[in-house]
This record gives structure tokens, sequence and C-alpha cells, in this order.
């Protein structure tokens, strides 16, 4: 059966409460031009066991023009010039999105979750937020979950970087057929951490730029790893 949650909305995110005070958090950043809705479905597939109650926060980005389509108007955590390693990145946005993702872990520790219990997840752009955020966040945090994804702002990690998150727990997840963000992206970025130093747990599915059932199990065995 699992855990039963009650969802809530308002402006800014999606949250499902679960049916027991909140020992952790989960906070789960979409990707571009989706919203706060997109990963709900999937927090009963991961059937958390009743004696793990996490909050899941699903945040939605604000509304920005994105280049890369052409300037259209969407929710993005950032603009996006082009995809590939040596583009230039919108930084002022990265870090926009930082700042208001650091935001909700204060608000979750203010709830009485410490830091060390709560992940920062992510989606694509939204991926690449969750990493933005986890390697530098002042306090240790539980892990980070950046799926389908790549490093953001390379260049100002090594001066950034949290030391007391240098250990953090790293799940990285990347489709074989995925031509949104591609795989060599992700196992690019994934080399530049582990030359950092970090530990990263990379793991490959056969899909496209999307999630698949096997990864969900594979997401459930972790949370409940980093989270216990």
């Amino acid at each position: 059966m699992g855990m039963q949650y009650a969802p809530q909305e308002t402006a800014e995110a999606v949250v499902l409460q679960p049916s027991q005070p909140a020992a952790a958090s989960v906070v789960w950043l979409h990707g571009l031009g989706a919203d706060g809705y997109d990963f709900v479905s999937i927090v009963p597939e991961l059937q958390l066991p009743d004696a793990l109650p996490v909050r899941f926060i699903f945040p939605h980005a604000p509304h920005r023009p994105v280049t890369l389509n052409n300037g259209y108007v969407m929710r993005a955590w950032y603009d996006i010039k082009a995809l590939a390693l040596q583009a230039e990145e919108d930084e002022a946005g990265v870090r926009d999105s930082q700042a208001c993702v650091q935001q909700l872990i204060q608000a979750e520790i203010d709830q009485g979750v410490p830091a060390y219990k709560i992940v920062i997840a992510g989606f694509s752009q939204g991926g690449a937020i969750a990493l933005q955020v986890a390697l530098r966040y002042s306090q240790r945090l539980a892990g980070v979950m950046p799926l389908s994804t790549y490093l953001p702002l390379r260049h100002s990690l090594v001066a950034e970087a949290s030391e007391v998150n240098k250990s953090i727990p790293i799940l990285m997840c990347h489709g074989y057929q995925d031509t949104v963000v591609p795989l060599q992206l992700g196992e690019r970025s994934r080399d530049l951490l582990l030359a950092q130093g970090y530990t990263v747990d990379f793991r490959y599915y056969s899909m496209p730029h999307s999630v698949c059932s096997e990864e969900v199990r594979d997401i459930s065995a972790w949370l409940q790893q980093v989270l216990a």
C-alpha cells in the first residue's frame, strides 16, 4: 500500500503531505516548460514505507522567455541559449532559482525537518538547479538526485563548493536515447564531478528524455537509503 499523501496547492508549489508528521523532505524541480505537477504522480509509484514519512515539494518555475525556443515564454528555471557544454549560460537566472530553492530548504528546516534529511531532486533543467543548489549549500543535505541533466556553472563550482556537501550522495540517471539533453552531457558532467572528488552513482536506462519504471524503482531504493 505504501504511504498516503494529502496534496496541497499554492501559487508557488504543489506539496504532498504524508499522513504522518514528515521526518524528511524532497524538493523536486520540474523540467523546462512543465510545472510542479509533472512528478506528483510518481510519488505513489515510489511505494515508500510507512516508516519513512516524506514531504514532497514540487515548486513551479517562473515564466520567462527561452532563447532556445525562439523566445517563447514558458516556465523555466533559467534561460537556455543552446544545449552544449561550451554554450553561454544564463548565470543570473540560475542563481535566482538557486536562491528560490534555498528558501524552500529553509522553509522545511523551519518546519522541523533537519537539512540532513532533505533531498534536492530535479529533472532536466530542474536537475541542473538541483546540482547548483546542493553542491553549494552551507548545511549538510541528505542527497541530490539530478535526472537526465547536466552540471551548470561548472567553472564556479571549485570556488563555491560547500565542504560539508563534498561527500553528498549523488544519484544521476540518464537515458541512452535522450535527444534533448544528450547522454554525453550527463557523462561529461559526471566526470567533472568525479574530478572534483565527488562520488557519483550514475545509472543508464533504455529510455528517451523521460523517466521509466526501472528508474522509479531505483529512485525509491536510493531515497530509502539516504533518508534512513
